[in-house]
């Protein structure tokens, strides 16, 4: 995974369990903007969440950035 994207995805992390607490869950789709503007990012963002980590469509955000985290 680009360092950019491992950047990206501990920050929406790191947003979304300061708005709403460690319980909140998310796809890998919070990690873009509704509109697809980067196909290539989105596609290895999905391979990554799906194919790599089999992980269930919501998982708890503080799951998956300390899953991010360790890649580092």
């Amino acid at each position: 995974m680009r360092p950019a994207l491992r950047q990206k995805i501990i920050a929406v992390c790191e947003q979304k369990i300061e708005k709403k607490g460690e319980g909140v869950g998310l796809s890998f789709y919070a990690f873009f903007a509704n509109k697809n503007d980067d196909a290539e990012l989105l596609m290895e963002a999905a391979t990554w969440w799906i194919q790599t980590h089999q992980l269930d469509h919501f998982e708890k955000a503080v799951n998956i950035k300390q899953m991010v985290e360790r890649m580092c």
